[in-house]
């Protein structure tokens, strides 16, 4: 496998990690009594991340480990993706 190609690999195991993390956060939050509706969690991602924070936050006196296992591998997609699209393009 091209180095890309690895990359891009690697950028899709991170969005995939991103939507377990973001399924299992709107569980917890319907648990709490926070209910998405399950089309909608798309459009309520930013909105259910800022809750399960400031949830968390608020119970334990720390921020909650699915809000880390979200914004890290999200924001490493987007990194990955670049380096995979500059070394497409130096090749």
């Amino acid at each position: 496998m091209s180095i890309p190609g690895t990359l891009l690999f690697l950028a899709v195991v991170s969005v995939v990690w991103a939507v377990v993390s973001a399924v299992r956060i709107t569980a917890i939050l319907d648990q709490a009594g926070l209910k998405t509706p399950f089309p909608f969690i798309g459009l309520f991602l930013f909105r259910n991340l800022i809750r399960y924070r400031e949830i968390t936050l608020r119970e334990t006196g720390k921020v909650g480990p699915l809000f880390y296992s979200y914004v890290i591998p999200i924001n490493a997609a987007w990194i990955l993706a670049l380096a995979a699209w500059a070394a497409r393009a130096l090749q």
